[in-house]
């Protein structure tokens, strides 16, 4: 197992090679940070969001909790939301879940494990909404691969639903927010199709879902 001393060469090492392909690789970034993308993803260490599409630090701004919820009373989630969209001017959110998520199967496995268990209280909302659709399925990682796409698609929509989306939208912002899915078996994106680009988009969504 790597030492915090493994870490720090690991740094020294990777700064070096920055800065040998890209000298003012470094400078730029303290200037300031200009990303066009949100990106709203699972804490887990296996999915590491600015390698999983290949961009270098300052190109994703980047917000990661248990099992990437967008919950309408989570200050921090709120307080990158607002500064993303209303400071930085991010043209994409994207909403990115991942197969085989332990937070999505701990929802709903009924261990009681404390204070994450009122944190994935959206997720059993969400399977409770769609309970008919998620029991025709094989219990077990069939079925909690579903409830991920299914909490992906309800975050998408509570991120559309944001005070400070629907302002930016009014104000003519160009801002788009989009639910994937990552796999750690083949480190591949699936975009579930579930973009919203506009509050007509959004009412259309509600319209559908109500």
């Amino acid at each position: 197992m790597p030492t915090l001393d493994d870490l720090k060469a690991k740094n020294a090492a990777w700064s070096r090679a920055k800065t040998a392909v890209d000298p003012d690789f470094f400078t730029r970034l303290e200037r300031q940070q200009s990303p066009e993308y949100l990106w709203i993803g699972c804490s887990d260490s296996r999915v590491p969001a600015n390698e999983i599409v290949g961009l270098d630090p300052g190109e994703l701004f980047v917000h990661r909790n248990v099992a990437n919820l967008a919950p309408p009373q989570d200050a921090n989630y709120l307080s990158v939301l607002q500064f993303a969209v209303d400071v930085l001017k991010v043209k994409h959110v994207m909403v990115v879940g991942h197969y085989g998520c332990g937070g999505v199967a701990a929802s709903v496995d009924g261990v009681r494990r404390g204070l994450v268990d009122h944190w994935l209280h959206p997720i059993r909302e969400v399977y409770e909404a769609h309970r008919t659709e998620l029991e025709a399925l094989p219990a077990g990682r069939q079925r909690t691969d579903r409830l991920c796409e299914l909490n992906v698609e309800r975050q998408v929509r509570n991120v559309a639903a944001d005070i400070f989306v629907q302002d930016a939208w009014a104000r003519g912002q160009q801002l788009s927010v989009h639910g994937w899915v990552y796999s750690l078996h083949n480190g591949r994106i699936t975009d579930l199709g579930v973009t919203i680009d506009g509050p007509e988009g959004y009412a259309a969504l509600v319209a559908r879902d109500a």
